[in-house]
């Protein structure tokens, strides 16, 4: 029996920018996998091509070479309004600075993405309702974004990206912004997103929070170097073995 497709294929991918005919190799071949319901962080220092990743991953660059396939379509060559049309229905976005509209309520910000898509009425309500109910900001439907503390705010940057109902929810640096007992609360709801089946990919530099994935994978000058299991795999590894030595202690 053949394995499942990874939702998320890279093969050889590399991106280079060129300014004033300097060359920077921000990606140098990068070959990745990510499976549907995995949760994955990708972690290394400044400059090493996190965001560069992250933003071809979601859509908004595309690599100078290599292969990307999405949920099994192939993206790195699509028209400007496919790539668009993907984007929007399949990529989650989290951002460090949130990127609420200020001038929109919670409701508003959250449906925004949604009235692309030409959904009906009735259906955006009932999508924003529970994206706003999944992350604790029902109650602040009504409000704007600057009557709102910086871990509300990602709360309903959250709610945004799951409304969609995406096949990936990507954060970069999601906790950057805000005070280390707000980003664990933020933590906290990825790990809840991801234990209800969601897929997320997230760069961050700090390593108490890249330990919360499956699987950490470390750039460095725009190659991944490294790959390691993170706690969250080890607590479910530890689990299914209880659950096996339980079960064969039960065997007389």
């Amino acid at each position: 029996m053949s394995s499942p497709r990874p939702l998320i294929h890279l093969s050889g991918v590399k991106k280079v920018f060129y300014t004033d005919e300097v060359e920077t190799h921000a990606l140098s071949g990068i070959h990745l996998d990510i499976n549907k319901g995995e949760y994955v962080s990708i972690a290394g220092p400044s400059g090493c091509g996190k965001s560069t990743l992250l933003s071809i991953l979601g859509l908004l660059d595309t690599p100078s070479d290599g292969e990307y396939v999405l949920n099994e379509t192939a993206v790195e060559n699509l028209s400007l309004s496919d790539r668009a049309r993907i984007r929007n229905r399949e990529v989650g976005f989290i951002f460090q600075s949130f990127n609420l509209i200020g001038d929109l309520t919670v409701y508003e910000n959250v449906e925004l993405p949604l009235t692309y898509r030409g959904l009906s009425s009735s259906d955006r309500k009932r999508r924003v309702t529970d994206a706003l109910e999944r992350v604790g900001m029902a109650h602040r439907a009504g409000h704007f974004p600057s009557q709102l503390s910086g871990g509300q705010q990602q709360r309903v940057a959250v709610a945004r990206a799951v409304s969609g109902q995406p096949s990936i929810l990507l954060a970069d640096e999601p906790t950057g912004n805000l005070d280390s007992s707000n980003g664990e609360a933020v933590i906290e709801l990825l790990r809840e997103l991801h234990r209800g089946g969601a897929t997320i990919c997230m760069v961050t530099h700090d390593p108490r929070y890249a330990q919360q994935a499956d699987r950490i994978v470390h750039l460095f000058d725009g190659l991944i170097v490294e790959e390691e299991a993170g706690s969250n795999r080890r607590e479910i590894k530890e689990a299914k073995r209880e659950v096996k030595e339980t079960n064969a202690g039960g065997v007389g």
